[in-house]
């Protein structure tokens, strides 16, 4: 090969890595976003109001189940304390779950949720939940973890019943990852 070639060859990569670096920065999210909206995977395009409904005047029920998993490489117990409920629509409801650490050490967790039949998820809003933030349980520690919703009053008669699931990943420890690098850098001085 010629040097000519390898300066085209050379070229054509940088190209095609600027290519792939501007695909999955401003294509793929858009591209992502839609997939979830379609396929109703991470609550894609619901927004979360953070006041409760008034007084409703809806008369019609839905019936919500509950579901609970966790990822195999969490070591805890997950479920919720009632397999499903029967809710009023535009009505302020909850329901809990329950978690215990199992592992021999502090091990914090994030849920993620999904709702089923993905066309429901719009009209599922929930004003407080244990998934908004980084759970920690300590060493066998089991705690009781609600969560608030309410389900829309203008859910499409179709859907008589619908799933909230739940399942906890295990999360990096960052406070113990920052005390760990403070330590280390008071221990250097």
């Amino acid at each position: 090969m010629t040097r000519a070639t390898h300066g085209k060859l050379v070229l054509r990569l940088g190209l095609v890595a600027v290519a792939m670096f501007a695909f999955g920065v401003f294509a793929m999210p858009p591209l992502y976003q839609k997939f979830c909206e379609f396929t109703g995977l991470g609550q894609a395009g619901v927004t979360i109001e953070k006041e409760a409904p008034g007084a409703s005047t809806s008369r019609r029920t839905v019936k919500v189940r509950f579901d609970a998993t966790t990822n195999s490489s969490l070591k805890w117990t997950f479920k919720p304390l009632q397999p499903s409920m029967d809710v009023t629509l535009g009505e302020a409801s909850s329901a809990q779950y329950y978690a215990a650490n199992h592992a021999s050490t502090a091990v914090a967790g994030r849920a993620v949720f999904n709702v089923s039949p993905p066309e429901a998820a719009r009209y599922f809003v929930k004003t407080e939940c244990f998934c908004f933030t980084r759970q920690e349980l300590e060493a066998g520690q089991g705690r009781e973890m609600p969560v608030y919703f309410y389900v829309e009053e203008d859910l499409p008669e179709s859907i008589t019943e619908m799933t909230l699931s739940y399942t906890f990943f295990k999360i990096e420890d960052e406070p113990a990852v920052a005390q760990a690098a403070a330590g280390s850098e008071a221990e250097s001085d």
